[in-house]
């Protein structure tokens, strides 16, 4: 196959994706120890970012490090998969990962006990971590007693009450016991996710020490897995490259045999690259240029409907003068809507501003919240807050997330002007978005997120509660406490509809954040590409690619 070398902008420096491409390919003069992969069984992916860290239980992680810990770690249970329903899905034979249904990876097999109070399960007995070492049980424990020590993790699998080292029983070498204060529905969901990822507990034991017990400083930048695939190089925010690990056992050896994930920040570069066939998957791309890919020669558009993903503006809630809910009512009325619909996300997607004032709120979530751009009703909000000149402050957006980001805070900036506030825009790198996020250093921002699971209780909980990164207003309300801790154990369909619709009284009315549209994910491959798999996070599973 012909490829043409090109430059591609890679942060302060160029790359060129003929080097990148070398680097993965066959080298001639050096003895394999098992036959070299072919261009075939080599997956290129260009995105706007990359990952930042290879611990999965630690802080100010960035998006791209989900798929990172995919495929290099196990975990006890993994979702199921069905195919995607349209035409192009049925073509590239893709999928979306299902919720409903779960299988094991790690376990061999597993079942509750107890009334469900107990969950058991048996390890397959020929896993092992990448250096040979097998998988035990007392590797699972240590990895869990980790999770729900560590911030991060701690507070996702909190959803499915785990919280307690001493709920994690070996039973032998091979069996796991998790014991449970009461039957938890989002307890298995949540073993499936990167948070439960399995360590090798030898290898990070032998990088902590007594002021890093758990080895958090050494694994950010070194990987200590068992999944499917070791890391091969890596260099944070820039790119990460893969070798399959032949003696996985978790599931069907994949056809990827190597890949590279980079970091390239001009969507121009990326589509260059795709249609060059210099790169296999393409993400990130803003739907102008998605669109741009339709019947073009050798590429695939493929566009997953998304229901519990939205791009929302948040505000600090705990900071001045963002603490005011007439505030951010103002702005909530001031924001153009149709244009960031229409212009920045082309009118893909489903919109999420303009319900009917004063109408009852559905117990759904994400949901059209009561707001509509109306600058004379944000004047005199305004006004009632004691602002009636506006303000100045500053909106920031994450530099991976320009394409959407960039030309929505532009829209922002014009439109807030008209009630007299004065938006300074802040471009902050990827890298650190994580972190500024879980520290609460952001005033007032823009960003995207996903809920694991569809529950609207459990939406409420992550989103508007806690001391967390995924609470991104710093919202604070004993009232919506009451009523997820309710709803969140309620059988009864009617009463949960009723405590729900109460939860959405309360965020709309005090507005931590505003939601402007739910996005479809929209990715590009080589047509030859099959398998793609889509997960809330959006990065590529390279263990169920396949080339046609």
């Amino acid at each position: 196959m012909h490829r043409r070398r090109f430059l591609l902008q890679t942060g302060h420096a160029g790359l060129a994706a003929g080097a990148a491409f070398s680097g993965l390919l066959p080298s001639s003069g050096h003895a394999a120890p098992s036959p070299a992969p072919q261009r075939r069984e080599i997956v290129r992916v260009l995105a706007e970012g990359s990952g930042n860290s290879l611990d999965p239980h630690g802080d100010g992680v960035a998006k791209e490090s989900l798929g990172v810990f995919t495929n290099v770690y196990d975990r006890l249970v993994a979702f199921e998969r069905k195919p995607l329903d349209s035409s192009t899905g049925r073509q590239l034979q893709a999928y979306r990962y299902d919720y409903a249904r779960l299988k094991g990876e790690l376990a061999e097999s597993f079942e509750s006990t107890n009334g469900a109070r107990s969950l058991v399960f048996h390890l397959r007995r020929d896993a092992t971590f990448h250096d040979g070492r097998p998988v035990t049980a007392g590797d699972v424990k240590w990895s869990l007693d980790r999770a729900v020590t560590l911030p991060a993790s701690k507070r996702q699998l909190a959803t499915g009450s785990l919280t307690d080292p001493a709920q994690f029983v070996v039973v032998d070498a091979q069996t796991l016991r998790i014991d449970l204060p009461r039957a938890d529905r989002y307890a298995l969901p949540n073993l499936a996710l990167t948070f439960a990822s399995v360590l090798n507990a030898t290898d990070v034991k032998a990088h902590a020490d007594a002021a890093d017990p758990w080895g958090t400083n050494w694994l950010r930048n070194h990987a200590a897995g068992g999944g499917a695939y070791r890391v091969g190089a890596w260099q944070t925010g820039q790119q990460v490259t893969y070798e399959r690990f032949d003696a996985w056992r978790s599931g069907p050896q994949p056809f990827v045999r190597r890949a590279l994930v980079q970091a390239v920040p001009s969507a121009s570069n990326r589509l260059a690259a795709l249609q060059r066939a210099d790169a296999d998957v393409v993400l990130g791309l803003a739907p102008r240029e998605f669109a741009s890919l339709q019947g073009q020669p050798g590429v695939a558009a493929l566009s997953v409907p998304v229901t519990n993903t939205f791009r929302f503006v948040a505000f600090n809630t705990k900071q001045a003068p963002f603490d005011s809910p007439k505030v951010r009512q103002a702005i909530a009325f001031a924001l153009p809507y149709q244009a960031l619909f229409d212009g920045v996300n082309h009118g893909k997607g489903t919109p999420l501003f303009g319900a009917q004032s004063g109408a009852a709120p559905s117990a759904d979530y994400p949901q059209r919240y009561p707001y509509a751009t109306d600058v004379e009703r944000a004047r005199a909000l305004l006004k009632e807050a004691g602002h009636p000149n506006g303000f100045r402050t500053t909106l920031s957006y994450n530099a991976t997330d320009t394409a959407i980001a960039e030309p929505a805070a532009l829209l922002i900036q014009d439109a807030l002007k008209a009630i007299g506030v004065e938006v300074t825009l802040d471009k902050a790198a990827g890298a650190q978005w994580g972190a500024l996020e879980t520290e609460k250093r952001l005033a007032f921002f823009i960003d995207s997120s996903s809920a694991w699971f569809n529950d609207p209780d459990y939406y409420y909980r992550i989103f508007f509660e806690g001391d967390w990164r995924w609470n991104f207003g710093s919202f604070d309300s004993p009232e919506l406490v009451k009523l997820t801790d309710a709803a969140r154990w309620e059988t009864d369909a009617g009463r949960y509809e009723r405590l729900m619709r109460d939860a959405a009284q309360i965020v709309t009315r005090d507005v931590p954040l505003v939601p402007l549209w739910q996005p479809s994910f929209d990715v590009a491959t080589r047509d030859d590409l099959r398998g793609f798999t889509y997960y809330i996070h959006g990065q590529v599973d390279f263990r169920t690619l396949t080339r046609a």
